[in-house]
């Protein structure tokens, strides 16, 4: 019988950050980002402190690996959501209620660190917004709504679609989570981009 491999050094260190990872998403949780313990978070994944160290400098860093996991997932729905046919109010609805479902998973104290992410001062400035799954999928979706005459042709699609997203975030920053005080503030906020999209 052959006896299984043991795991290379490769493999180990992956394992390593996904502990962390799950170690540390579970005390911003608790606790957010600015006040999670990082001596909660290494006894949790049961490893040395320098080890979160080597694979998170930061605590933000932690925030950057959820984002870019997250990011993928959300962009991933929301292309087989526009897969199938739909109007420009569903492609900004369907954005929205993806964030939603986002704050359902991580819970209303990492989402907001999650998006608050966006508007770090820390974070490097080389980054380029299309670099953001999310950013990308939406901007492709109201240039298909454009090609189709949905959107007339002289509205700037790409400046309206990321200006959308962040004053989406920053809403959802700001807003306390009781839907009787968000749902007027996000169907205005919707109507008001349907309103500068002009979409028909």
């Amino acid at each position: 019988m052959l006896k299984d491999e043991p795991p290379t050094r490769g493999t180990k260190g992956r394992r390593t950050r996904e502990r962390l990872l799950g170690a540390a998403l579970a005390e911003f949780q608790r606790d957010g980002m600015a006040g999670a313990d990082i001596a909660a978070i290494v006894s949790a994944a049961g490893v040395a402190h320098a080890t979160f160290f080597f694979h998170f400098p930061t605590k933000e860093h932690v925030l950057f690996e959820l984002e870019k996991r997250e990011e993928d997932r959300i962009a991933a729905d929301l292309a087989q959501c526009f897969a199938e046919p739909h109007d420009v109010r569903t492609t900004l609805t369907a954005t929205l209620r993806s964030l939603r479902d986002l704050e359902t998973r991580l819970g209303h104290r990492l989402f907001k660190d999650f998006l608050g992410l966006h508007f770090s001062s820390t974070r490097p400035p080389s980054e380029e917004v299309l670099l953001h799954p999310v950013i990308v999928t939406v901007v492709e979706e109201l240039r298909n709504a454009q090609g189709r005459g949905e959107i007339p042709a002289d509205v700037d699609v790409f400046h309206k679609g990321v200006s959308f997203l962040a004053g989406l975030y920053a809403l959802l920053i700001m807003l306390p989570p009781a839907e009787e005080i968000r749902a007027p503030f996000l169907a205005e906020y919707l109507s008001t981009y349907l309103l500068g999209l002009r979409a028909e």
